[in-house]
């Protein structure tokens, strides 16, 4: 399980026949073979281990045929910035909301602008995530636990204060770019209750 709250934001060193390899500043003596990272959101299991002389590590995880094609890791190039959170710790404080790493869908960034110090940014979805977005709920992109600030039946809007858009690789989207979704838990789970009672 993770919170969204962003705790590193790592390199794409490489990608090759579904193997990736990332640099980031984690603590290698904290991190076991079949560790659990996000990825924008998206839960990869640790393969392989390095240490850096510098400090850090580069660390390899594996991704199926699957992930590649509901997510955005499929594009992503090498340099790219990668929004990383380790799993949630029993006794951990929880600072964002309850996520699992299942990207639900993609998201389309459609347009963004300055909101006095803060950042707006307007998320297109498919019609068939849109019933799982609320306003004043919760909703993870790339990652990152958002509150949702208002939404339409194809679209929802959010906002970034300056420290989120510091710590986070938020401020290197442009309008067009696919955003990894994950739907709030509870949602999912409400929408399901809802579907058995229609069929009971």
């Amino acid at each position: 399980m993770f919170t969204g709250i962003i705790t590193d934001i790592g390199e794409l060193v490489s990608f090759d026949k579904g193997h990736m390899r990332v640099r980031s500043s984690y603590d290698p003596a904290t991190i076991d073979i079949g560790a659990a990272i996000a990825h924008d959101g998206c839960c990869l299991t640790v393969t392989d281990l390095e240490p850096m002389s510098t400090g850090g590590c580069i660390y390899g995880v594996d991704i199926g045929p699957e992930t590649l094609d509901v997510t955005t890791l499929g594009s992503w190039a090498v340099g790219k910035r990668i929004n990383l959170e380790r799993a949630l710790g029993l006794g951990a404080e929880l600072g964002g909301h309850m996520m699992t790493g299942h990207v639900d869908g993609l998201g389309t960034l459609s347009e963004r602008g300055p909101d006095g110090d803060a950042e707006r940014f307007t998320i297109a979805i498919p019609r068939k995530l849109a019933r799982f977005i609320a306003a004043k709920g919760c909703v993870a992109l790339n990652g990152t636990s958002l509150t949702v600030n208002e939404v339409s039946d194809t679209s929802f809007g959010i906002c970034l204060i300056p420290h989120t858009l510091q710590v986070t690789n938020w401020n290197e989207l442009k309008a067009g770019d696919k955003i990894n979704l994950e739907i709030d838990l509870l949602a999912r789970y409400v929408a399901r209750l809802n579907e058995m009672d229609q069929v009971d």
